[in-house]
């Protein structure tokens, strides 16, 4: 039985009591929605999100330290995440690998640290634009998943997220060929890291939104997508979800 498919959305550093309303609208219009919605707020916003998102969204952290607890200011635990009623975390973001120097391998222990509190890990991937013009992505998409994912990861708690780093807020996008060309990769690639490598879900993040989303959940191993500003406003993700429970 092939899993759900899953809607990602990453909030990022955006968003504050007020928009929970958001969240109302988006269960109103989605109370059953025919595929897995996750949203992954601000950490502060978790908790109160849980009590407005129901059984309709799932939600998750953004990022999480490798360590269970200890002295690590500013920083917080996969378990802490999971109290606060988290069960995703994204993991190895372009914005944290660039902006923080997050390596494959500190990813990765991220990532067992997730697994270990019982949370399903979204490990992303993707290439520079100078690596797409220099004809290396699939060189690098190979690589960081490699590197990026722990031993023992499952088609149950973990999802790969192809996001090139070009085409992340910038309203550009690959074609269907290239997505299903990095996409295909990574499948061939996780069968030798995931036993059950098959059923693991494949997203697609990077300026997805409701005009182009139903092309991209056309491509081929495109299992859903991880979306970031266009998740922000329900009148926006409502129609990607839907372009999702359709494909």
């Amino acid at each position: 039985m092939a899993p759900r498919k899953l809607a990602a959305g990453n909030w990022k550093m955006n968003g504050d009591l007020a928009a929970l309303a958001e969240i109302d609208a988006l269960v109103t219009a989605h109370p059953a929605p025919g595929c897995e919605v996750v949203i992954c707020p601000p950490a502060v916003l978790l908790h109160p999100m849980k009590a407005r998102a129901g059984d309709a969204i799932a939600l998750g952290g953004q990022d999480c330290h490798a360590n269970r607890s200890g002295a690590h200011t500013g920083d917080i635990a996969a378990g802490q995440l999971k109290d606060a009623g988290a069960a995703y975390v994204i993991l190895g973001h372009s914005e944290r690998r660039a902006d923080y120097g997050e390596t494959d391998a500190m990813v990765a222990a991220k990532a067992a640290a997730a697994h270990a509190a019982g949370l399903t890990a979204i490990i992303c991937v993707g290439e520079t634009e100078a690596q797409r013009d220099g004809d290396e992505t699939l060189t690098v998409i190979a690589s960081q998943l490699d590197g990026s994912i722990p031993e023992g990861a499952t088609a149950a708690n973990t999802v790969i997220a192809y996001e090139p780093v070009w085409a992340i807020g910038t309203g550009r996008t690959p074609t269907a060929d290239q997505i299903a060309e990095v996409h295909a990769l990574m499948r061939e690639r996780l069968a030798g890291k995931v036993q059950d490598a098959a059923q693991v879900r494949l997203l697609y993040g990077g300026s997805v939104k409701p005009g182009n989303a139903a092309e991209i959940f056309a491509v081929p191993d495109v299992d859903g997508a991880l979306v970031g500003g266009a998740s922000l406003k329900a009148v926006d993700f409502g129609p990607i979800i839907a372009a999702l429970a359709a494909a």
